[in-house]
């Protein structure tokens, strides 16, 4: 993809509007001898010529208003993305609609509340779906696939390694994944609720360059659209800083999960995670991917991270709980050191080497989390002890970190 738009001349003052001057200047990337992009042109340009990217569309952008699919939405969106495709781009769409599809043929009136009825939906739904999707692609040469994740797919390393495996080949191979929720047999207590965050999830999984959010708003705003004085924001250079200073609400479609709320979240991930994004409506996709100065851009506000520490951060579910001492809270705290065990003074929770534990302050309050070199049971008799001690007391083999500082993260 190429860029093709030229900066709107009221960008500087909105963003001063709404997120100030937060702006860091970053060093060349060496392996895309490219600059971080800090300006709103910079960002858009960068999403323009992104080699991988992730697109989100939600249910209320491919549905009617009586909550069937509507072919005709989902052709155009398509149109969009194909184009893309052939110009270079490698693509993955994370798309709703299993169950807004589905409720209509099975004669509900509206969104079923209860979880076994959305299940049923789901899986009538997300056949039908598939059924347009690969019809509509096929009209461009080109082959889609489906992808159903749950939220253990992205918790665990083995079902991480093994989805990144399969959508990596399936890029390779020129196909465009299609990815849900699988929402058929997600559960209330462990599932994402909204395709928002699975869509910056699957943005770090296959270290894509850019991440377009698709919604029925065209662009985010002060406050709500419908409420005086509502300003739209072109360009967002912090997430973090944006977070605190506008106000969003949830879906009022009653067709999705999600909302502003959730968009944002997903904006903030993929910032962190040093990717820029492009918050708009489903009939801009064309014109965002291309660069063009439509929705909100997000710049990122970090340089990319290895994938083991992305995943770490914001895929890994806890299995426990390492409690440190004052000092070793503020050597944590200060960043790139490893966690001994002399700082340690409880450890709670069961888990094995290599899983993912909170590091906590005496407070309770979550300062890191990171990979344990250690089983639970293995802890205790290290708790509290010097390096030197460790060594002479158990072996050498034990006289290392705790979390070594290449597997921990701070929140």
């Amino acid at each position: 993809m190429v860029q093709t738009a030229e900066q709107p001349s009221e960008s500087g003052q909105a963003l001063r509007a709404v997120s100030g001057h937060a702006q860091v200047h970053h060093s060349v990337r060496e392996s895309e001898s490219l600059t971080f992009p800090t300006t709103e042109e910079e960002t858009r340009a960068a999403v323009a010529q992104a080699r991988t990217v992730v697109v989100k569309v939600g249910s209320s952008s491919l549905t009617n208003s009586t909550g069937h699919l509507d072919p005709d939405r989902l052709r155009k969106l398509v149109t969009a993305l194909a184009q893309a495709r052939l110009m270079g781009a490698r693509l993955l769409l994370v798309s709703s609609g299993a169950i807004a599809a589905g409720f209509g043929p099975l004669g509900f009136d509206s969104r079923p509340a209860d979880v076994a009825s959305q299940q049923a939906a789901a899986s009538v739904g997300q056949g039908l779906l598939m059924e347009h999707y690969e019809s509509a692609f096929a009209a461009y040469g080109l082959q889609a696939g489906q992808i159903l994740l749950t939220a253990e797919d992205t918790m665990r390393p083995t079902q991480y390694r093994n989805a990144r495996r399969t959508l990596d080949r399936m890029l390779e191979l020129g196909v465009v994944p299609i990815v849900n929720e699988n929402d058929a047999l997600a559960s209330n207590e462990i599932r994402f609720g909204d395709n928002d965050r699975l869509s910056a999830l699957v943005t770090n999984m296959v270290r894509a360059d850019a991440l377009v959010l698709l919604t029925d708003v065209d662009a985010l705003y002060t406050v709500p659209p419908s409420q005086p004085g509502s300003r739209k924001i072109p360009f967002v250079s912090d997430v973090l800083e944006a977070m605190g200073q506008v106000s969003v609400g949830g879906s009022t479609s009653g067709l999705g999960t999600g909302g502003m709320v959730t968009k944002m979240d997903a904006a903030r991930v993929a910032a962190i995670s040093g990717i820029p994004s492009i918050l708009t409506s489903a009939p801009n996709a064309g014109p965002a991917l291309m660069g063009d100065p439509v929705g909100t851009a997000f710049a990122p506000v970090k340089q990319r991270g290895s994938s083991k520490r992305l995943w770490i951060r914001f895929a890994s579910e806890p299995r426990g709980r390492l409690v440190v001492d004052g000092g070793a809270a503020r050597a944590i705290s200060g960043g790139r050191a490893s966690l001994l065990a002399a700082g340690v003074l409880a450890v709670e929770g069961d888990f094995s080497a290599n899983d993912p534990v909170w590091i906590d302050d005496e407070a309770g309050r979550h300062l890191a989390k990171g990979l344990s070199a250690f089983d639970a049971e293995e802890i205790p008799q290290l708790l509290g002890r010097k390096s030197g001690q460790v060594r002479r007391l158990l072996g050498k083999q034990y006289a290392h970190p705790l979390v070594h500082r290449d597997n921990l993260v701070l929140v």
